[in-house]
């Protein structure tokens, strides 16, 4: 039994956090003071861990964006397909951020923590600026130096930079132009090392998890199991509430049948956690099924294991929302608009794969002023939710393949 939990990714999580504790309640108050060697020596695991997330978090945003959009670019030379595609999942994926957003307004107020790390130094504007406020602040976040931006963390600006460079290289360059292979093999390299980093997870949760509990912060535990009961009612609300009914309404199919139809590769997002590694078995089933025709399906699926992530950007916009309050930081109406807006750009790029929304979480943490180490407070709570939302996504893409299927007819 010991050595499953010790194999899997989630059972380390696990193990790290008990021990965590453990030592805690173990070590006399005296070995838990700031200034104490051993307390510096566990931190090096939070500093290694955040560290490298901070190194790639501005190429992981540009290159994924990059990808995101020379994608968008290929299935809208495909015409009526690809914008009706498109269409369909930018509304699914609107529709979740709001979900998540609106019901923030009515989450309970998240208890902050006792002793907050210093934070990036953002400036959001007062909740009684006027639009033009907004605008402007917003307009000079973004119109920064890329190479500039890059360096100092200024995520809105390269989101910016990498929209106009993705948009002016399929204007300018044919379809099967090689620098697009190479932005792909860019990005897929990045993601393969985003992923050994994710695997030093655990010892960053041993590190965090010590230094929250042994600060006077042990109410954060408490606190993440509500928030992610809250996530779990959400996520299930838009995929058997919302989701269901726009088949219904827009395909005229009867919701229990449908969703029973659906089940095969729910089931495996379920287990594997990655969207791309169902997507044989949500085609399948789009065909043989739901009688989806072949040519929607080829083109609708495969685009929404890359850019349709429902339960993924809902995830993020709310978790944005629970870190700002239990960090301490007013959001205001800048901040609310920056989070449904980079939780709606970083599930373009999020990779299919288990963890991967974490590198997308980065850009809306970092844009709105919240610190990377909040991530680690995360990954307590993210592999479950991961599995989760995952089916969720898988669903959307089929619900979206239904929808664009019945409008080419």
């Amino acid at each position: 039994m010991l050595k499953i939990i010790i194999r899997s990714f989630s059972g380390q999580i696990i193990l790290a956090a008990v021990l965590a504790l453990i030592l805690v309640n173990l070590l006399p108050a005296s070995m838990l003071t700031p200034t104490n060697p051993l307390t510096h020596f566990i931190a090096l695991g939070k500093l290694l861990y955040i560290g490298l997330l901070k190194m790639f978090v501005g190429i992981v945003v540009l290159f994924a964006l990059l990808q995101g959009i020379t994608n968008l670019g290929s299935v809208v030379r495909l015409k009526t397909l690809g914008l009706k595609t498109l269409a369909i999942y930018s509304l699914t994926s609107s529709i979740a951020i709001a979900i998540g957003l609106s019901a923030s307004l009515f989450m309970p107020k998240w208890q902050a923590l006792n002793t907050v790390p210093k934070t990036e130094t953002f400036e959001l504007i007062s909740n009684h600026a006027s639009g033009s406020e907004i605008i402007s602040h917003l307009l000079n976040m973004m119109l920064v130096n890329p190479f500039s931006a890059l360096g100092n963390h200024h995520l809105l600006a390269i989101v910016f930079f990498a929209i106009l460079l993705g948009v002016a290289l399929l204007i300018t360059l044919p379809e099967k132009h090689i620098i697009f292979d190479v932005i792909n093999g860019i990005n897929a390299s990045i993601n393969n090392l985003i992923s050994y980093v994710i695997k030093l997870a655990p010892i960053a949760i041993f590190s965090i998890v010590f230094q929250f509990a042994s600060t006077g912060n042990s109410h954060l535990f408490a606190e993440l199991t509500h928030f992610s009961l809250w996530v779990v009612a959400l996520t299930a609300f838009h995929g058997f509430v919302i989701l269901p009914l726009l088949a219904k309404f827009l395909t005229g199919r009867k919701i229990l049948p449908t969703l029973k139809k659906m089940m095969p590769p729910m089931a495996l997002a379920f287990a594997t956690a990655s969207s791309t590694a169902t997507l044989p078995l949500t085609i399948q089933t789009a065909t043989h099924s739901l009688g989806i025709s072949k040519s929607t399906s080829s083109v609708v699926l495969p685009l929404g294991s890359i850019l349709n992530m429902d339960g993924t950007a809902l995830f993020e916009g709310v978790a944005a929302i629970f870190l700002a309050q239990i960090y301490g930081i007013e959001l205001g109406t800048t901040g609310i608009i920056l989070v449904f807006l980079m939780s709606m750009l970083s599930s373009i790029g999020a990779p299919g794969m288990p963890s991967g929304s974490m590198s997308g979480m980065q850009l809306v943490l970092v844009t709105v002023g919240i610190p990377l180490e909040a991530i680690g407070i995360l990954l307590l709570i993210e592999r479950p939710l991961d599995t989760f939302r995952t089916s969720v996504n898988v669903e959307g893409d089929m619900i979206a393949a239904m929808i664009v299927d019945k409008w080419q007819r």
